[in-house]
Order: C-alpha cells, then structure tokens, then sequence
C-alpha cells in the first residue's frame, strides 16, 4: 500500500489529460495502461468538437439539437450548460495550440454531421481531431511538474470504506502482476467506455467497460447501460478494432450504396445518409444481414479530395488496398460509444464520496438515449474542467512527492478465450437488435464466464459492465435510441425517462433469468 496526498486521475486520454492540466499546481497522479497518447479513445475520434461558433449558430440550437437527438431521455439543463460552454472550451484549445482548420480569414472550418442542424463541428486537417487535441495536452502534460504519469498501469479495482472511496488498486498492463494499492484524497475516473466488450468494435483494444466495472463493483450508480451508440460505417476489412469512416464524410456528401448500386438510406429516413446514428446503423445492418454488402461511396461528393480531407480514411483505404477515388468502401455497423456508464453530476461527482468522472466513463444526461455526433470531446472537455473544479474545492492543495511502484510478483492477465466469447456474446446478443430471448442468453452466458474467472478483477470489471448493459436492455421493453428491441419496436412514452440504477439490482435480474431456466 502506498499513501500519497496526489489526486489519482485513471485514464490518459483527453479527459484525463484535460483535469490534469485543470487541477495544476495541485499534484496528480495518472494512471496509463499504455504510453502516454497511446490506447485513448479520445485520440480516434476523428469527427472534431461540436460547438456553436458561427455567428449564425447558438448555444440554445446546439442544446436543442442535442435533446433532439437524444430520444426523449436528455437532461435538458445538462445540454444547456454544455452547450454554453463549448465555445470556451475551443478558444481555450485553441491557446494550448490546438491546430483547428481556419478559413482564409481565420474563421474556424466546420462541418454538419448527423442530425446538426448547422455545421457546428470544430475539425483539425480534417479527420485528425482526437489526436491533434491530444498531442497538444500531452506536450502542455509534459511542460506541468505537478503531474506524474505511471505508465503501463491498469487500474483493476477500488479501495472504499463505506461509501467513500479511499484509494486504487493497480496492476502492470504490460505482463501478468500483483497488485498495488494507492490511497488518496481522490480518485477521477476518465477511463474510457466498454466498445471493446462487442466483438465489432471502432474502441482501442484495452477499452472493455473495466473502468465502468470497478465503479459498479465497489456500489457506485449507474446510469443508462443499455444506450449503446453502433457506429454505422466502420471499415469492414477484417481488422480489429475496425478502422472509423467518419461521419463527416456523408456530412461532405458521401452516400451508402449496397452491391447493386442502390442509395438505399432514401427510402429509410428524410435525412437520408445524415439521419441520426442509430437509424443509420440498422439500416446498414439490415442490408448487411441481407447479403446486400452495404458500402460508402465518397466517389461524386469528394473525387480525389477524400485523399488529403480525410488523410486517416486515406490510409485506411491504402492499407485495405482500396482506391476511395474510384471504388466505395465496405461498410459494417461497430460498437463506438457509450451512452451509459457511472452517473455523474454536473460537477462530476459520482453516488460515492471522493470519487468523480468524465468522460467516455461516465453518464452526466448530456446524450440520452442516443449521442449527437462530436458530442463526445466535447462532454469530455467540460466535465474534466467541472470536476476539477469540484475537487479543487474538496482537496487542500498540498506538497506531494512523486509516488514510487514497484508491481510484486503474481498476477494474471484475462483469459483471452474467455474475453473472446464475451464479446462475440455482445455483439450476437446485446448489439444493434436485441430481444429478450437473446438477452437471457447474453446473462446466462455472461453468468457462466463471470463464475469460471471469479478470481480475476479485470475480467469481472468486463462482466459488470456487460451485465449492467444487458440487464436494462432487458428491462427496457421498447426501442428508444440506440436501444431496439424487435419484440418492442415502438418507443414507449412512458419510458421517456433515464435509467438509474446499481449492479446488485442488475445481478437480481441476472439470478432470476438464472434461475428461470432451471
């Protein structure tokens, strides 16, 4: 055990990075699984920042767009705040120096995208917005003495006393180890979503609902599990995770055709290729399921422009041996984002003391049932800043001496077997279409692989998580969002409201499925 007055931060992608920076000069801890800038969500996300900075935008059409989009299930005062802020928050990047795309007179380049209702979108060189934010807090990270960054570190669970969190415990991400426990004033969590734990996925390889998990298992609250976004056109090349076709290319004019040529999103939605994600997606799906090899197109609306716009696509393509100048791109729908997770406040706070969130990891209302596109960084953003502020206000600021570890033998990383059935699981059961029958399928199985590795904290953060995902999925009998149900294809209005709820009333739901089918 080791006792340090440093705020312990779990994550290393733009929320974590981003409180960092905010919490300075108070001392910080963070915790990386991989090299700083590696392994991060955040740094994928190709879109850019949502944010009203047109003079013909506003902050209410941004926060109306976004209850819009959310179905039904949005905080409104949530949307409201976010949105007022997001202009700041992109001045702010901008002076860290955040390359943004400019015009000629040094306006900011925008993009529409998915259910906007301007072209609100902050971009850097196109597709390249996750990671140039990034480069920029880790370079402004590395010039902050107040922060210290262990690298190669999971955390794995945490240490509470009732219902206050006293400390982490972690364990070498890099080969199998014991663990070591951190205790500290506070813990932010900004580790990410659960994409992973879906066998078709746009997440990087660690992110599988563990940071979620832990929360869940030591008694926080969660909220909004089941609301899982599909994004509708990940590269369907055979890789994994499956390379992004942002959303951005059909916000340029790019269109969804399947094997025989046919536009088919002009009989599905108004909006057609711009409809909101969750449409999209299964419409894709559908054709996929069909046999009808759905495809994006980027031939007319971009030519050989998608190459130097869109360089990550660019690369992509090269790398599948596609040609996007002359041949369209197959498409296939992958887990992205998470709605749910660990219900936060507006300043953060998660149901237990010492203990906030942000990000990917967290559920504050912003989104609802369905995410607005490029929302995202941009909830990232604001609830790093909001939780620093909050924790500044709790912790005393105070010297701290950089904390030595030192991982003692023992130790084991998941079974990789294991981890494979869970997310073929997911994706079969608890993915774009789901009933109840194959959600009972999902707990049993789910059950069986949580009991066979009940010695494993990592993986049983991964079984928490997929359990409070496929628990409300199964509670909720309706489709809302990103949630559907084929035998409840109608929203049911009087389940227009959030889902709160702890994962002992979801293991309930679990043991009575169980208990079902004996």
């Amino acid at each position: 055990m080791i006792r340090t007055e440093r705020i312990v931060i779990v994550g290393a992608g733009l929320g974590a990075l981003y409180a960092a920076l905010e919490l300075a000069p108070r001392p910080v801890l963070m915790i990386s699984p991989e090299a700083l800038g590696d392994g991060a969500s955040s740094a994928w996300a190709q879109g850019g920042v949502a944010a009203a900075m047109a003079a013909s935008d506003s902050p209410e059409a941004h926060a109306a767009d976004t209850v819009s989009a959310g179905a039904g299930t949005v905080d409104a005062d949530v949307a409201a705040m976010v949105t007022r802020v997001a202009r700041d928050h992109i001045l702010d990047l901008t002076s860290l120096g955040t390359p943004f795309d400019r015009d000629a007179e040094g306006g900011y380049v925008m993009s529409r995208e998915a259910a906007h209702s301007a072209a609100r979108v902050v971009r850097v060189q196109g597709d390249q917005a996750g990671r140039q934010i990034l480069e920029t807090l880790i370079a402004a990270l590395r010039a902050t003495p107040s922060a210290q960054v262990i690298e190669g570190a999971l955390a794995t669970r945490l240490e509470t006393d009732g219902d206050r969190v006293t400390g982490v415990w972690i364990a070498s991400s890099r080969a199998p180890s014991g663990e070591v426990l951190i205790e500290a004033p506070a813990v932010l969590l900004a580790g990410g979503g659960s994409g992973g734990l879906y066998a078709h996925t746009t997440n990087p390889p660690r992110i599988r609902g563990q940071v979620i998990g832990m929360a869940a298992r030591a008694g926080a609250q969660m909220a909004d599990p089941e609301f899982v976004q599909f994004h509708p056109t990940s590269f369907d090349i055979g890789e994994d995770p499956a390379p992004l076709a942002t959303e951005a290319l059909r916000g340029e004019g790019a269109t969804l055709i399947n094997r025989h040529g046919t536009r088919f999103m002009l009989d599905v939605h108004p909006d057609a290729e711009l409809a909101p994600r969750d449409i999209v997606a299964r419409a894709i799906f559908a054709e996929t399921q069909a046999g009808n090899r759905p495809m994006l197109d980027t031939r007319a609306a971009l030519g050989a422009e998608v190459l130097t716009q869109f360089p990550s696509v660019a690369e992509t393509c090269a790398r599948a041996g596609i040609d996007p100048v002359n041949a369209p791109i197959p498409v296939a729908v992958a887990a992205h984002y998470h709605m749910g997770g660990i219900a936060a406040d507006q300043a953060g706070r998660s149901s237990l003391r010492n203990l906030w969130v942000c990000g990917e990891a967290s559920s504050t209302g912003l989104h609802g049932a369905n995410r607005l596109a490029s929302n995202g960084l941009l909830e990232a953003l604001v609830y790093a800043r909001n939780a620093a502020a909050d924790i500044a206000t709790t912790v005393p600021l105070a010297e701290a001496a950089p904390v030595p570890v030192a991982f003692p033998e023992g130790g084991q990383d998941p079974d990789p077997e294991a981890v494979a059935e869970l997310r073929r699981t997911m994706t079969d059961h608890v993915g774009v279409r789901r009933t109840a029958e194959g959600l009972e399928t999902a707990l049993r199985t789910i059950a069986r692989l949580e009991a066979a590795h009940a010695d494993d904290p990592s993986f049983l953060n991964m079984t928490a998580t997929a359990t409070l995902i496929a628990a409300a999925a199964l509670a909720r009998e309706e489709s809302r969002g990103g949630h559907w149900r084929d035998d409840f294809p109608d929203p049911n209005p009087a389940m227009a409201h959030r889902t709160l709820l702890h994962l002992s009333e979801a293991l309930a739901l679990r043991m009575s499925v169980l208990n079902e089918a004996q």
